[in-house]
């Protein structure tokens, strides 16, 4: 068992050695701290959203947002989409595949920002999320994983993780999050550093 505890953190080490030497991923990452920024800066709001575990991530960041990361300070506008009453309203009446879209459609405005989470980039409701924030011009990025799925080329910025099983690339896209909400407080709150 103990070798196994041992393979396990060494997996996890290995993708995030290989996103720290990916360039390319690395000049995402840093576009998505300044894309953040910027529309909180603006007094825009910053949406997120994912299935299963990824939704809890998406929650996880709003709340990050909303509460405070290490230090108190004003909240930041974030909001995880997927209430309860209207997710089952939704899917019920429309299907869950437009849970996240139907919400974004009533609540999002142009310059927004969406932040989705899949670890396949398949997930029907995500695909859909992304096209209306198309449709509202609301900047969108894409944590994901495996070889990135058709949210790829939906979203405007991507960050894929070089990882094929769920558990890695979640464990990565919570990374992210963590050092992208650190940025955003730097750039804003920068005597809490």
């Amino acid at each position: 068992m103990k070798s196994l505890w041992i393979k396990n953190f060494d997996d996890a080490s290995e993708v995030l050695k290989a996103c720290c030497s990916d360039k390319v991923f690395i000049q995402n990452c840093v576009r998505f701290s300044e894309e953040l920024i910027k529309a909180f800066r603006s007094g825009k709001t910053v949406f997120s959203c994912g299935n299963g575990g990824s939704y809890c991530d998406a929650l996880h960041f709003a709340e990050e947002m909303t509460g405070r990361y290490r230090k108190d300070r004003k909240p930041l506008a974030a909001m995880a989409l997927g209430e309860a009453a209207h997710m089952s309203c939704v899917a019920n009446d429309y299907g869950f595949d437009v849970v996240f879209s139907r919400q974004l459609q009533a609540l999002g405005h142009e310059k927004d920002v969406l932040i989705v989470l899949s670890t396949s980039g398949q997930s029907p409701s995500i695909l859909e999320v992304l096209k209306a924030a198309k449709e509202k011009n609301i900047f969108s990025v894409a944590l994901l994983g495996r070889d990135g799925g058709g949210a790829k080329n939906l979203a405007d910025l991507s960050l894929i993780v070089p990882a094929q099983t769920s558990d890695r690339i979640q464990e990565m896209h919570i990374k992210i999050l963590h050092n992208v909400i650190e940025m955003v407080e730097r750039d804003l709150f920068p005597g809490h550093y």
